[in-house]
């Protein structure tokens, strides 16, 4: 009776043991997969299974392995994309594909040395408080409208945010709604593009609601951040931007341009959670075109470990 025992112990050993390796080399798969995501060489393409004979069923592939099977496929494929369009688009790397975002969002604090006296008004920052590798790409204006960049950013899966001014985009909203379709946020540069310090309360006011009509009527939403022209702004812009329905103010922490770029901070680095901003420019006003700004900012950031991130998916 001690001897079935015994066996039966050890039956039931070799049992959970065969079970833990099964998912010992799942988890393995799995993190290979992952990895194979974000760097390295496409894997060598497998021929394509036969297809089945007529009047037969394809064989479902069953259980967890199945799955894994598939996941792991999904993510091949979506490695090997961003690597040609990388190839296509003129990028030595493809972009390192960002993390999901914070389930609750980061609380956001106006950055120290930028505070007016006012209180509850919406916070100005140049970087979002993350421990994530990550940073967020914004486009001013609204100057140039490459078709190039709408279908090198689309094809790339880069997310970037647009601040929007009137003046310039009404010959065109088309484009714009073109990069809402790909997922782009639109927000608010106001309407003319003033000095806004320089103008009084209910200036300021005009300036900001009334894009914010503009952005309702013609992209069918208010935005909910607000860029001021040329990172200026005092207590009264602040109070007229909550006005409007304004929540945060983000300014940023370097600038992109098509042959360099310039840093806000000490070190000149990129930091987790840094804004980078660059402008809707061509040939005429920059050393270059969209695509070539494009392929300097990504340049810099993938060399140096990031990945882009949606801004408004952290603010």
């Amino acid at each position: 009776m001690q001897l079935v025992r015994q066996k039966e112990q050890k039956h039931v050993f070799r049992s959970a043991t065969g079970f833990r390796s099964a998912r010992a080399v799942g988890a393995a798969l799995l993190v290979a997969a992952l990895g194979s995501a974000c760097a390295g060489p496409v894997a060598e393409e497998k021929p394509a299974p036969a297809k089945p004979a007529a009047g037969q069923q394809q064989a479902e592939p069953g259980g967890a392995a199945g799955a894994l099977d598939a996941y792991v496929e999904r993510v091949r494929k979506a490695r090997a994309a961003r690597v040609a369009a990388a190839k296509k688009w003129g990028l030595a790397q493809p972009p390192i594909e960002a993390p999901a975002p914070p389930k609750v969002k980061p609380k956001i604090t106006t950055r120290k040395g930028f505070e007016t006296d006012g209180v509850g008004l919406p916070p100005v920052f140049t970087t979002v408080p993350t421990k994530q590798k990550v940073v967020f790409l914004t486009i001013d204006d609204g100057a140039e409208k490459d078709p190039a960049l709408l279908r090198m950013m689309d094809e790339l899966k880069i997310p970037y945010s647009a601040f929007l001014s009137n003046y310039l985009v009404k010959d065109d909203y088309g484009y714009f709604k073109k990069m809402q379709g790909q997922g782009v946020t639109l927000n608010n540069h106001t309407l003319t593009h003033p000095y806004l310090p320089g103008l009084d309360y209910d200036e300021q006011k005009r300036e900001i609601c009334g894009m914010q009509d503009i952005m309702q009527k013609q992209f069918g939403r208010r935005p909910q951040l607000f860029r001021p022209p040329y990172g200026n702004y005092n207590e009264d812009t602040l109070r007229a931007a909550r006005s409007c329905g304004v929540k945060a103010v983000p300014l940023w922490a370097s600038e992109a341009f098509a042959d360099h770029m310039e840093w806000r901070e000490w070190d000149r680095d990129l930091h987790p959670g840094d804004i980078i901003l660059t402008h809707f420019r061509g040939k005429q006003e920059w050393k270059g075109s969209m695509p070539d700004m494009i392929r300097l900012v990504m340049k810099t950031i993938t060399a140096k470990g990031y990945a882009v991130a949606k801004l408004e998916d952290y603010v």
